[in-house]
């Protein structure tokens, strides 16, 4: 389980950036974070992989305080950024060994395949190297790294941006594996179609606050869009 405990973030120019946020995210669900460019979702995420460090409050990770023991918190941590980090002169195949390996994980050859392939990549794709890759193509090896990782917990941010309508739900397909498996999935995302769709339940961050939360089941009698858009049309007339 991800915990944020008044989770607050100022930094050195004054900007408060998160305001005492309290969330979890279970095993086996999907959280959705909405909000607005500089909101705070990305401020909350960072917290969790320890990118920054809190001025007050707690990240916690199975437990595990992420300021005071990164490491052990990491470890039960896998991230699939926007624009996912990979080598570019590696191939899929050598990619993910490469970070499996990281993790202290020795796989054979068709075990990377197995990833691989759960990922939706094609067998041409294994052994070509990355810097060739679309972007929807370079987010399922993202989730194949989580996989072979086997962290219980996936951190992402804004994984769907930028992907045609086909990949975007390819890739939430396999959130909804991972969460199958019982993982705990926090996604920062502005795509609010897809996040009443998926997500189990969905967050709404206003300039560093965590303002509203409902869950599937409520949002079967509201509309999502509706909802974000009065909300933040009040908040900003306020």
């Amino acid at each position: 389980m991800l915990e944020a405990r008044d989770l607050t973030k100022r930094y050195e120019d004054g900007l408060l950036a998160l305001d005492h946020v309290n969330l979890a995210v279970k095993d086996g669900e999907i959280f959705c974070l909405l909000g607005a460019n500089g909101a705070g979702k990305t401020t909350t995420l960072n917290l969790f992989l320890d990118f920054i460090r809190p001025s007050g409050g707690q990240a916690l990770v199975d437990g595990i305080e992420v300021a005071h023991d990164p490491l052990a918190a990491k470890k039960r941590l896998a991230y699939v950024s926007e624009n996912v980090q990979l080598y570019g002169s590696f191939s899929a195949r050598q990619n993910l060994e490469f970070f499996a390996g990281l993790c202290g994980c020795k796989l054979s050859r068709e075990a990377l395949h197995m990833a691989l392939r759960r990922v939706g990549l094609q067998e041409k794709a294994f052994e070509q190297k990355v810097r060739s890759f679309s972007k929807g193509m370079r987010q399922k090896l993202g989730i194949a790294v989580a996989i072979v990782k086997q962290a219980p917990n996936v951190i992402l941010d804004e994984p769907t941006s930028g992907l045609d309508p086909k990949a975007g739900a390819e890739f939430m397909s396999l959130l909804q594996e991972l969460r199958a498996e019982g993982r705990a999935i926090f996604m920062s995302t502005h795509d609010i179609f897809r996040a009443r769709e998926y997500a189990d339940r969905v967050g709404i961050m206003k300039e560093g606050r965590l303002v509203l939360v409902r869950t599937r089941e409520e949002l079967e009698e509201e509309d999502l869009e509706r909802l974000y858009l009065d909300y933040m049309e009040v908040e900003t007339a306020a």
